[in-house]
């Protein structure tokens, strides 16, 4: 017995060597932003601003001088990370506004009043998200997730454009997550859970959407100043693991503590691509530690045709094609 326990410490001290071996190496290769544009004048809004990648999204603009918008669901929460930015920037020009990104009502309300009060938009950071959540469906028939992750910041952005090119050369940055790449596709006829529903597809095909409406966006704003990104941050603890079961959270206890990036960490990537000298003129590309990083995307993230009939779809879902008629 004695010899037993004595192999299972061994074992136990030769995992954690390899996993500190490896949080050593992962650390070298993260990607930090090091630009240093001023964005005196400037308008930002960064939707899941009062926690995690979001929070440090927004604290980032604050420094650099920006007027930021925190988008949230949750007022208190959105307020006390308000109050935290200006006490570590002493900028004071930061508001938090109301978005709860699963119902399209409240999206609309949010760029309406955007609309009204703001005379530009210069970035517009579409963080916002969910993993995990169990099957919940809205009063407007969404799922939750996919309407979270997708929908909401869809018809947010086209909502935003007209002040976006207003103000251009401006810019969006779609968050999505490497995840992307596990997804089997878009199932057009169960994007609202009609049918049947997967925690784990449900979230790779709401990252593999964010990307290919990027794509489209993209093309779409050919000839514009106003250019667009999606990016993984990495593997960050942060909240968006807060719905999972408790035997996967538990599972995942050790690896998020050990080796995944801190949400400032998982923010550089966000940040490069809105403020970044050097993605000028570049437009409908995907990033990775502040690189680009298309040989990191899936070919289905690739598809145009996926990515028109997407948007068409979502245009009708979101009610975006009865007001554009």
């Amino acid at each position: 017995m004695e010899m037993f326990w004595q192999i299972v410490v061994a074992v136990f001290i030769v995992l954690l060597s390899a996993l500190a071996i490896l949080k050593v190496y992962l650390d070298s290769i993260k990607g930090k932003c090091t630009s240093s544009t001023d964005l005196s004048g400037k308008v930002a809004i960064v939707t899941g601003a009062n926690t995690g990648i979001g929070y440090f999204t927004a604290l980032d603009f604050a420094r650099r001088n920006a007027r930021v918008i925190l988008a949230c669901r949750d007022l208190v929460k959105g307020q006390e990370a308000v109050e935290k930015i200006r006490g570590q920037t002493g900028n004071t020009d930061n508001v938090v506004i109301k978005l709860d990104l699963s119902l399209m009502k409240s999206v609309r309300e949010f760029a309406e009043q955007i609309n009204k009060q703001e005379a530009r938009l210069d970035i517009l950071v579409n963080n916002a998200g969910m993993a995990g959540l169990p099957l919940t469906k809205t009063d407007e028939g969404f799922e939750v997730m996919y309407a979270t992750n997708h929908f909401g910041h869809f018809l947010l952005t086209n909502l935003l454009l007209g002040l976006l090119k207003k103000s251009q050369p401006s810019r969006i940055v779609n968050v999505s997550s490497m995840a992307h790449r596990w997804s089997k596709g878009i199932d057009f006829d169960n994007l609202k859970a009609e049918k049947s529903y997967s925690i784990t597809d449900t979230y790779f095909s709401s990252k593999l959407a964010n990307i290919l409406f990027t794509r489209e966006l993209a093309r779409k704003l050919e000839g514009t100043g106003l250019t667009c990104y999606s990016v993984h941050p990495g593997t960050v603890n942060s909240e968006v693991w807060r719905h999972l079961p408790l035997l996967p959270s538990l599972f995942m206890a050790i690896p998020r503590y050990l080796l995944f990036k801190t949400a400032e960490e998982g923010a550089q990537t966000s940040i490069y691509c809105s403020v970044s000298e050097d993605l000028e003129g570049v437009s409908g590309k995907y990033y990775v530690d502040c690189q680009e990083a298309e040989d990191q995307s899936s070919d289905l993230s690739k598809d145009m045709g996926l990515a028109k009939k997407l948007w068409e779809i979502s245009e009708k879902y979101t009610g975006l094609a009865e007001q554009e008629n």
